[in-house]
């Protein structure tokens, strides 16, 4: 039976660039094997001024957001409550709008990260090394807080970065020995690495990658694979993908804003690929 137009719901990503995102394919493909016709995801441009109002201007058929750069910690004072896992590292990816009306924000990279590496059977690690500082890596960092049971080394090209490291290290309650990038091919030989770093900034490392890596965890998706991955993967390393953490953080996404669950993560994946080789 068709959908009557009061069932209609919504959903978006927002950021600044936005053109570039795989979400609403992902979303889009859950809610077509869901069978959720009357769902609809898009992707709007919005920076950090528009944001508020933007938000302020959402109907009662919207039923959440994704959110990318540069807007995951400036949707935080327009919330009505943050999840502990948000809070963890001031960070929302993911808003979802209550039957009341309230606005509670989430954040799925962590967890998908975690959910990226259990299913490429890395589940617990001795110890692991983060490549940058950014964003990301704060995200990295809380999850590496739940699979690494000994040091986490973190590479950075600053001063100031390393401080904001140990801050998160400190905030998370997690130890980290902060690295200067100088020295970033000793990551290499960790039992896991994660690259957070944006296209080309690890390409120069590839030479270095150790006869017989462990498991390389590089967020990108696009390019892939990155210089680094391919050797990783031509010296027989395991590796995980951006497009890995995307589908799982993605996944949960759409489990919290339409209350189905499992999510299809199967249909997701597909599209995903799909939509990344026509590029």
């Amino acid at each position: 039976m068709p959908a009557r137009a009061t069932d209609r719901r919504r959903a978006a990503v927002l950021g600044s660039p936005i053109a570039h995102s795989l979400s609403p394919v992902l979303h889009r493909a859950a809610y077509a094997e869901l069978g959720l016709d009357h769902w609809s995801y898009d992707a709007f441009e919005v920076d950090e001024r528009a944001l508020e109002d933007f938000v302020g201007k959402l109907g009662p058929e919207w039923a959440g957001l994704s959110l990318t750069m540069p807007l995951k910690r400036a949707v935080i004072p327009l919330l009505d409550g943050i999840s502990e896992t948000a809070a963890s590292v001031d960070a929302v990816n993911t808003v979802v709008f209550g039957e009341d009306g309230r606005r509670r924000g989430d954040n799925t990279d962590i967890p998908g990260m975690v959910a990226a590496l259990a299913e490429h059977g890395v589940e617990q690690v001795e110890s692991a090394a983060v490549l940058g500082a950014g964003a990301t890596a704060s995200s990295a960092l809380a999850a590496l807080a739940r699979v690494c049971t000994g040091e986490i080394a973190v590479y950075v090209r600053s001063p100031e970065r390393a401080a904001e490291m140990r801050g998160w290290a400190e905030r998370l309650g997690t130890e980290v020995r902060v690295v200067d990038w100088a020295r970033a091919e000793e990551a290499l030989s960790a039992p896991l690495v994660v690259a957070t770093t944006p296209a080309g900034s690890t390409d120069a490392l590839a030479t270095a990658v150790p006869e017989r890596p462990g498991t390389l965890f590089d967020v990108l998706y696009d390019p892939w694979p990155t210089a680094l991955a391919a050797r990783w993967s031509a010296h027989g390393g395991a590796l995980v993908g951006g497009l890995d953490l995307l589908l799982h953080q993605a996944a949960l996404q759409v489990e919290r804003m339409t209350g189905r669950v499992p999510a299809p993560l199967a249909a997701m994946r597909k599209a995903g690929e799909r939509a990344l080789a026509e590029r």
